[in-house]
C-alpha cells in the first residue's frame, strides 16, 4: 500500500508573532518553523500503515525551499521519500494549494493509495486542502479522524462525537484528514535525522496558480496581548476566602 502525508511548514505553535508593517505577512526574521501537530501524527500514520500493509510512504508540502526542513523531519520518523513543490514563499489560499497537489498526485510514478493530511493547519486553519485534494481527483474523503484501520482495501475510519464515535467505511483510494491524538509520533533518533540530511528531496515547480482565488487578503491581525500583571491572592488555605471572592467578583459580571 502506497501512503502520502501532506504537510505544511507553519510558524512555531506557541511563538509570539509579529507582523510586518503593511500588516501583509508575518515577520519570520526572528521566528521558527514546524509543521502543524495534525500533519506530524498523519506522518506517523502513514508509516503505521506501511508498516503493518507494506508499501511506502511519502511526505509532500508545498511551500519555500526552507520546507525542505520538515520534509527531512518526515524522512527521520522514517517515511521512504519525500517531495517538495517549491514556491517563492508566498501563502497560497487553498483552492490553488489543492489543485497543485492533487496535479502532484496525478503526475506521480505510482498510484497512492491512501492520501493522509491534518485536519486543519495551525496557521490559517482553513480546513479546506484536504476536501478540495479528494474533490479534485474524484475520491471519497472522511475529516476529523481519531482512530484508522483499512482491512481488504477498505478503511475504517473514526470520528469522536459527543458521547461516542462515528464510523465510516470507505473504499480505497481515499483521503483522510486525522486530528491530533490519532496516534503518538515517533521521535526521530540523532542517527535518522543525520541519514535524513543526507537524503535528496527531489523540488519541482507546483503545477497551478497562487492566485487570484476566492478571496482576496486584505490585512493579517495580530492576537491582542494581555501585558497585565498577575495578582497573587495568597498561599495555602489562607488564600481561599480571597479566591472566592474573586470567583463571586467574576459571576456577577456574567
Amino acid at each position: 500500500m502506497n501512503v502520502l502525508a501532506c504537510v505544511k511548514r507553519v510558524p512555531e505553535t506557541g511563538a509570539k508573532i509579529v507582523l510586518t508593517d503593511d500588516n501583509q505577512q508575518i515577520d519570520t526574521s526572528n521566528l521558527g518553523f514546524t509543521m502543524s501537530p495534525h500533519e506530524e501524527c498523519a506522518i506517523e500514520e502513514a508509516i503505521q500503515q506501511v508498516e503493518t500493509h507494506g508499501g511506502s510512504s511519502h511526505v509532500l508540502t508545498l511551500g519555500p525551499a526552507e520546507a525542505t526542513e520538515q520534509l527531512r523531519t518526515g524522512l527521520a520518523m522514517q517515511a521512504d521519500d519525500a517531495t517538495l513543490l517549491e514556491t517563492d514563499g508566498e501563502e497560497w489560499e487553498p483552492r490553488a494549494t489543492a489543485d497543485a497537489i492533487a496535479n502532484a498526485v496525478r503526475e506521480h510514478d505510482e498510484e497512492f493509495d491512501l492520501l493522509l493530511f491534518g485536519n486543519e493547519s495551525a496557521d490559517t486553519g482553513n480546513y479546506q486542502v484536504g476536501v478540495r485534494v479528494a474533490r479534485a481527483l474524484g475520491l471519497p474523503c472522511v475529516t476529523g479522524i481519531k482512530s484508522l484501520d483499512v482491512e481488504d482495501g477498505t478503511a475504517i475510519a473514526k470520528r469522536e462525537v459527543s458521547g461516542g464515535e462515528e464510523v465510516y467505511e470507505i473504499d480505497l483510494p481515499a483521503v483522510v484528514a486525522v486530528k491530533e491524538g490519532i496516534n503518538e509520533p515517533r521521535y526521530a533518533s540523532m542517527r535518522a535525522k543525520m541519514q535524513a540530511r543526507n537524503q535528496e528531496i527531489p523540488s519541482r515547480e507546483p503545477s497551478g496558480s497562487s492566485g487570484p482565488g476566492t478571496f482576496e487578503k486584505v490585512r493579517l491581525e495580530a492576537p491582542d496581548t494581555d501585558d497585565s500583571e498577575a495578582e497573587i491572592l495568597g498561599e495555602g488555605p489562607d488564600a481561599v476566602s480571597d479566591v472566592i471572592r474573586v470567583l463571586d467578583e467574576e459571576v456577577e459580571v456574567l
